[in-house]
């Protein structure tokens, strides 16, 4: 494809998307080139928009966005042994180096060299085509659809929440969020045996997909009172595994909160303040273990396995479907219509 033109829409500068041509890249002998099908819109994606920046991530130039991708591959760089041109393809988007002490101890997404797609200062994958290192992509089953393939990167997400939670089969959880990311937590808690899956939000029409995903009991904060839902849902005990995915601080302090003796918290929402108050009397008093969640890692065969054989669609968290024409408009639709929109996907090289 030497000399060959690609669309991408780019963030050139606040809120501001426009459709450019760039060349195709040309895969590096360790690398496939892939055409982009599927592409999910992730929060950190509108963040970039509305913001410029994620914490110490700060967007300096134009950006392509997009990191929830599944394509086809097109060629196969030379010293490329295990995938071939024409496999149906999930990517994981971030190239760490291999050499840190992070990633020689298989935490990999600690790694503090990561190329992370639509991360500053690295292009993302709204765009026809992107190379990806060997290693990173994984082919998917014949009947798994596009989609489905790039909602693995978020649904590894919730797998490795439920992994660092240690969560056991016939336990119980609460989830505090029901976004996109809540919700396939939500999803990979049932596939783990999860009994009791509770799910927390301010949105009536969110609690009611959350059932399609695993979700057993809801909590509407607009109109219930946590601690007594929580006591009739546990019967006084707490549940043995809290989960934040809303990045807000109040939902922080209410995983504390509805946890049990002994229980666990993972916390993955990143809240927009650094520092968030807790009730250290509570934490110390139900000896609580409280785990951080960055990304993933190890999670896309398990994650691929999983949902091959799923009986909960995590298609059903996909509200609106654009083209990449449409990109801006997505943005829009993502940020003035949150009632409405959970997952946002788009269609660089058409449906």
């Amino acid at each position: 494809m030497a000399n060959a033109t690609m669309d991408a829409a780019v963030l050139t500068e606040l809120q501001h998307i426009e459709l450019k041509k760039f060349g195709v890249p040309a895969p590096k002998d360790n690398e496939v080139l892939i055409r982009v099908r599927a592409v999910g819109l992730c929060g950190s994606d509108i963040h970039y928009y509305e913001h410029g920046r994620i914490g110490g991530y700060v967007v300096e130039k134009p950006i392509i966005l997009g990191h929830e991708v599944s394509g086809d591959i097109v060629a196969v760089g030379e010293k490329v042994q295990n995938l071939k041109e024409g496999q149906r393809v999930a990517i994981e988007p971030g190239a760490t180096c291999g050499e840190c002490e992070h990633c020689k101890a298989g935490r990999y997404n600690l790694c503090p060299d990561v190329e992370f797609l639509a991360t500053p200062p690295y292009d993302g994958a709204f765009c026809e085509y992107v190379a990806m290192r060997e290693d990173l992509v994984f082919p998917i089953p014949d009947g798994m659809s596009y989609e489905t393939a790039a909602l693995v990167e978020p649904f590894s997400v919730g797998v490795h929440a439920i992994t660092r939670g240690r969560l056991e089969a016939g336990e119980s959880v609460i989830i505090m969020g029901m976004g996109p990311i809540g919700m396939v937590t939500a999803a990979a808690a049932k596939m783990a045996g999860a009994r009791q899956i509770i799910g927390v939000d301010l949105e009536q029409s969110r609690l009611n997909t959350a059932k399609e995903m695993g979700v057993t009991h809801t909590i509407n904060l607009r109109e219930d009172d946590l601690a007594q839902k929580l006591n009739e849902f546990t019967a006084g005990r707490g549940v043995d595994l809290a989960i934040e995915t809303a990045g807000s601080p109040k939902a922080v302090q209410g995983t504390i909160a509805s946890v049990r003796k002994g229980g666990r918290v993972a916390i993955v929402g990143m809240s927009p303040q650094d520092e968030v108050p807790m009730n250290v009397a509570q934490i110390i008093d139900k000896e609580i273990d409280i785990m951080g969640v960055f990304r993933y890692h190890h999670t896309y065969p398990k994650a691929l396995e999983m949902l091959s054989k799923a009986e909960v669609n995590i298609e059903n968290i996909i509200t609106d479907k654009y083209t990449m024409e449409q990109t801006a408009d997505a943005f829009e639709k993502a940020i003035h219509d949150k009632t409405n929109t959970l997952k946002i996907m788009i269609y660089p090289s058409g449906e």
